[in-house]
């Protein structure tokens, strides 16, 4: 974490001298969000749609080189396929559950960009890292009494951001992302995908089970300048 903050603070030295070059832009779009475990296996977990939307800004250093940052909003989280659990006590009951949570961050990018002119447009990728923080976050669980039957019951509850064991979820996350895509004129359209360093989850405590946020983002954007 400490080489990021420090790459964050050397990319804002080096770039400081290009504020009058820079161009600016808007873009949103689709998430598919889910959980990764510390040795890449996926949680058992389906990935859940979301969204991200937000301001970027990019600074040019060669002709196809750039550096680009910005500030958005995006969703992540995860959801459970529907399960079987039992309540073998006097009454027996039998219910299927699914889980949801949705979770909103803040996130930072900081990536280096290099771009190639092809006919009427431009083919671009990225690679760096991302800061985040967490904003504000809901567990979802709906039960079911048939595995094809809408919920029978609802439960919402919010989620406890915090380091201490029984809190749900760290609010800081960090990681790596990369960004491929074109762009025609001042409209860009891209597919990215991040994977998360931080471990989120205070509760889990074995090295072993490390749990990160994953990604994939399909964007259109808008550039200014």
């Amino acid at each position: 974490m400490r080489n990021i903050i420090k790459l964050s603070l050397m990319a804002i030295v080096m770039f400081n001298g290009h504020l009058f070059a820079q161009n600016f832009g808007v873009k949103a779009g689709l998430n598919l969000s889910n959980l990764i475990e510390r040795d890449h296996n996926t949680i058992d977990s389906e990935f859940k749609p979301g969204f991200h939307i937000g301001a970027t800004a990019e600074f040019p250093i060669k002709e196809i080189f750039s550096f680009e940052t910005g500030l958005l909003l995006s969703t992540k989280g995860y959801k459970t396929p529907k399960r079987l659990y039992g309540s073998f006590g006097d009454a027996q009951v039998i219910n299927y559950r699914e889980e949801t949570v949705n979770l909103l961050y803040l996130d930072i990018p900081l990536t280096a960009k290099i771009s190639f002119d092809v006919s009427n447009a431009k083919i671009y990728g990225s690679f760096g890292s991302y800061i985040g923080v967490g904003l504000s976050g809901k567990h979802k669980t709906e039960i079911s009494y048939n595995p094809n039957d809408d919920p029978n019951l609802m439960m919402e509850v919010d989620v406890e951001w915090g380091s201490d064991e029984n809190d749900d979820f760290k609010r800081l996350d960090y990681g790596l992302s990369a960004e491929v895509g074109v762009e025609f004129n001042a409209v860009q359209v891209g597919v990215s995908y991040s994977i998360g360093i931080a471990d989120i989850m205070p509760n889990i405590g074995s090295q072993s089970n490390r749990v990160k946020n994953q990604v994939v983002g399909i964007s259109l954007g808008f550039k200014f300048g």
